[in-house]
C-alpha cells in the first residue's frame, strides 16, 4: 500500500503539479464511472492512498498512472505527468543537486567522513541512513535511498563527465551496516575506478598536513566555464558559485588530489583494504 508514492514535501514548489494530477486523476476516474474502491483494487492499492493522490498529498509511482491511463481509458493525459512525477518523488534537494551535475563537465569530489554518495551501494547507503538521528521513519528512508541511488544516472550520461574521487582512508574502513556490506561497497568501487572518465584516489590517513580537515569538498565545472562548489568548512557549508571562492576550493582540491595516492596506488590500497576484510 504504501509504495504507491511519498508524501509531498510541505512548501516544495512541485507540490502544485502533484495536486493538478490528483485532481485529473479524480475527474477520469468519475468519468469512467469507477469508484475509490474500484480503482484502488484495479490498482492493487489501498483506497485511503487513492483518496490521498487524489486530493494531492501522495506522489503516485509513475508505472500507477500508466496503469491508471490504461484501465480509466484516458489516452495518455494521466501518462503525460509521468516524467513530472519520477522529479517530484525525489526531495527538492536531491533534485537541485540532479540539475547541477547534469550540467556539470567535470566533478571534483573529496570525502573524509563517508563513501562519496555516487559511489555508495544501495545497502551501503541505506545502512548509513539508517544512522541518523532522529531516525527516519521506513517511507523516509526508502525515499531517501532512492534519491541518492537516482543521482548515479550521471555516470550514464554521454557523454559522461570527468569525475575525481578523493576518499580518506577512515572512509574504507569503517564498517557501515557490516563487513559484508563494506566489502561489497569496496567491489563496487573497484568496478566505478575501471571507468575511463573516472579517477579515484585514497588519501592515507598518514597524510596529516592536507587542507582537507576542514570537511568535503565538492567542485562542479560547467561547460560555459562557470561553476558551483562547496565545503563544510567554509562559506557556510552553501553552495558558492563566485569565482574567487571557487578558486579557493579548486586549490585546496589540487593539493589534496597531488598528496593522495595515485589512482593505480589506490587501487591497489582497496584490494588490500579488501582482502583484509
Amino acid at each position: 500500500m504504501d509504495e504507491a508514492g511519498w508524501d509531498v514535501e510541505p512548501g516544495d514548489e512541485i507540490e502544485p503539479v502533484v495536486q493538478a494530477v490528483g485532481r485529473l486523476l479524480k475527474v477520469c476516474r468519475e468519468a469512467a464511472g469507477l469508484s475509490v474502491s474500484e480503482l484502488a483494487e484495479a490498482l492493487g492499492y489501498g483506497e485511503d492512498m487513492i483518496r490521498k493522490i487524489e486530493r494531492g498529498a501522495r506522489i503516485p509511482q509513475p508505472e500507477s498512472l500508466d496503469k491508471a491511463d490504461r484501465i480509466l481509458k484516458t489516452q495518455g493525459h494521466l501518462r503525460a505527468f509521468m516524467e513530472d512525477m519520477k522529479k517530484a518523488r525525489y526531495p527538492k534537494k536531491v533534485r537541485e543537486l540532479a540539475e547541477l551535475e547534469a550540467r556539470a563537465v567535470e566533478m571534483l569530489l573529496y570525502s573524509n567522513h563517508n563513501i562519496h554518495g555516487l559511489l555508495q551501494t544501495e545497502e551501503y547507503a541505506r545502512a548509513l541512513l539508517r544512522t541518523w538521528r532522529p531516525a527516519c521513519t521506513p517511507d523516509q528512508l526508502e525515499r531517501m535511498v532512492a534519491a541518492r541511488i537516482a543521482l548515479k544516472s550521471v555516470f550514464g550520461r554521454s557523454p559522461a563527465p570527468e569525475f575525481s574521487f578523493v576518499q580518506e582512508e577512515v572512509t574504507l574502513r569503517r564498517p557501515v551496516g557490516d563487513a559484508m556490506v563494506l566489502r561489497r561497497q569496496l567491489e563496487h568501487m573497484l568496478e566505478v575506478a575501471k571507468l575511463p572518465f573516472v579517477e579515484l584516489q585514497v588519501m592515507l590517513t598518514t597524510r596529516a598536513n592536507h587542507p582537507g580537515t576542514g570537511g568535503r569538498i565538492q567542485v562542479l565545472k560547467f561547460a560555459d566555464g562557470t561553476g558551483m562548489g562547496r565545503t563544510d568548512g567554509d562559506f557556510s557549508g552553501r553552495p558558492v558559485s563566485n569565482p574567487r571562492q571557487l578558486r579557493v576550493l579548486d586549490l585546496r582540491y589540487c593539493i589534496i588530489r597531488a598528496q593522495a595516492l595515485t589512482p593505480g596506488e589506490s587501487l591497489v590500497f582497496i584490494e588490500q583494504t579488501l582482502g583484509e576484510l
